[in-house]
């Protein structure tokens, strides 16, 4: 029968476990990712599960090394059948985007999206919310998480700013 340990107790004994280990865990996983930061990532994460389960990490210290080690193999594991999924999606992603007929870019349509990047952030992400992503304003303005009549306003600046954008835009192709 395993007998709990005090939560002070615990603490010391993860404290300890986290100084004599955690740069060699942090080598283990920094010569099995090609992403350095993930590395200090997958330390975090092993050093999460002995918190939360440090009633069944051993007390002798080279004990709890290889239950440290074991966690930390289990979390590599994980991670790969992460990564392996993230990219099979990915991949489903990318041919189902190139399968899909292309958009004609046109000169008006260059026009208006170089007005729309001239324009305040805030303004042009509200713009493109309402007329290419088709959402209300009072529904672009809960996903912006700005008031209905802030929303209004700034989509009111917006409309003055492109058209006077776009009209010199149309001034400037059709001058020789």
């Amino acid at each position: 029968m395993m007998r709990r340990r005090s939560r002070s107790t615990r603490q010391a004994h993860l404290e300890r476990a986290y100084e004599a280990n955690a740069a060699d865990l942090l080598s283990y996983f920094g010569r099995r990712v090609t992403i350095p930061a993930d590395a200090a990532d997958l330390l975090s994460e092993t050093f999460m599960v002995a918190w939360r389960r440090g009633d069944r990490m051993p007390v002798e210290s080279e004990q709890a090394r290889m239950w440290l080690f074991g966690v930390a193999r289990r979390i590599l594991a994980n991670a790969a059948r992460g990564a392996a999924r993230h990219s099979a999606l990915t991949g489903k992603l990318r041919e189902h985007l190139q399968a899909l007929p292309t958009e004609h870019v046109d000169a008006e349509t260059l026009d208006i999206r170089a007005a729309l990047d001239a324009i305040p952030d805030d303004q042009s992400e509200l713009v493109r919310l309402v007329l290419w992503d088709g959402f209300t304003l009072p529904e672009a303005a809960t996903i912006l998480g700005i008031s209905e009549s802030t929303a209004r306003g700034r989509y009111q600046r917006a409309r003055i700013q492109l058209r006077e954008l776009l009209h010199e835009h149309q001034y400037e192709r059709n001058t020789p």
